[in-house]
């Protein structure tokens, strides 16, 4: 990572450290953009180069998540299969990373103290759900359904290991972030496999 990387990245976890710090301090409704920018000691239009609103810098991870699932490169022909477990990798990827660079820890515990960042996440999920469907769909990938069914399960599988770090952590585990998320797609996988006629 370069100089001009590096810069960038600590201006985007200072911003993300300061909306936290307003919403511990103020609460959800009088954290705005402004406060945050103003703490950090940028402008506004500063902020909206890294974020696109308050509820991003609070919940930053499933943006660059976004990005990086929709910027896959995938070969025209590639089964819907492998194109799933291709998007899980980088699920995989971003995991671990988004757990130590974007202050989890701390997002979870204002999660479970404020309700609204639970329904912060939850749209920036469905957000995910809609961008990574509309972009397999619009490189004719998959077929349509197979487009909304493999963003869903992706999104679903993501949003369960991260939710069962943050049950491990509020009860006090040692929690190693990259294992759930293996367990989850183990878990997946053991699901899917079983055919109509082990019902």
């Amino acid at each position: 990572m370069g100089i001009r990387d590096q810069r960038k990245a600590e201006t985007s976890r200072k911003i993300q450290a300061a909306a936290l710090d307003l919403v511990e301090e103020l609460g959800l409704e009088a954290t705005t953009v402004a406060r945050i920018a103003q703490r950090v000691g940028i402008s506004s239009r500063t902020f909206f180069r890294y974020f696109d609103s308050k509820e991003s810098a609070i919940v930053p991870g499933q943006g660059e998540l976004v990005n990086a699932l929709t910027d896959l490169e995938i070969a025209h022909g590639t089964s819907a299969s492998h194109i799933f477990q291709s998007l899980l990798q980088v699920c995989r990827e971003h995991f671990s990373t988004e757990i130590e660079q974007h202050e989890f820890r701390r997002v979870s515990r204002l999660m479970l103290a404020d309700p609204k960042l639970l329904l912060i996440a939850t749209q920036r999920e469905q957000e995910l759900v809609v961008e990574l469907t509309q972009s397999l769909t619009a490189r004719e990938l998959v077929t349509p359904m197979q487009a909304s069914l493999t963003s869903e399960v992706v999104a679903s599988t993501w949003r369960v290991a991260w939710q069962c770090f943050t049950q491990a952590e509020k009860a006090g585990t040692s929690a190693v972030p990259s294992e759930f998320f293996e367990q989850a797609v183990k878990e997946l996988m053991q699901i899917s496999s079983a055919g109509p006629s082990d019902s």
